[in-house]
């Protein structure tokens, strides 16, 4: 039931996310409206509302392997050494943080509960480095970075 529960939610959010960019190109025409709908969007990705979908395992941490385990503490490592003074700076460690993300993809070998419950993680923290990579100012980034690290801290609190 969990399972079926994890894909409906998973199939909204997808169809979700394409008619936002449906409206996103209809949009471009009305700068205002863009405007609107790029606050928006931020606005969801400085919450880590994801964690009230998250479960634990029978009141443990869900094995993962070592390639995740691996690829979040290098996304750690890249949240601690990358400067983010200015824009670039932002958008550089959206680069190195999803070419961690991808390489966590990538290895991953994870099967069933413990799989599904790293996409509940790992969706949110997908959608926020895209964000950072295409974010205008200072202080949008600096709280998208900060929703970031949150998320990725609170990897170890499910995983083990």
């Amino acid at each position: 039931m969990k399972h079926a529960i994890f894909i409906i939610g998973l199939l909204a959010f997808i169809s979700c996310k394409d008619k936002n960019q449906q409206e996103t190109s209809t949009q471009n025409t009305n700068s205002e409206a863009t405007h609107q709908h790029h606050q928006n969007e931020t606005s969801t990705v400085y919450q880590n509302s994801w964690t009230a979908d998250m479960q634990l395992n029978n009141g443990g941490k869900w094995p993962a392997n070592i390639e995740t385990n691996e690829g979040v503490e290098n996304m750690k490592n890249i949240l601690k050494t990358q400067p983010t003074i200015t824009i670039e700076d932002y958008h550089q460690l959206a680069a190195q943080l999803n070419d961690a993300k991808n390489d966590v993809v990538k290895k991953c070998t994870m099967e069933g509960p413990s799989h599904d419950y790293l996409h509940v993680w790992l969706v949110p923290l997908i959608e926020k480095i895209e964000v950072l990579s295409e974010t205008k100012n200072s202080e949008d980034a600096a709280k998208i970075k900060s929703s970031i690290v949150e998320n990725i801290n609170m990897y170890s609190n499910y995983f083990q």
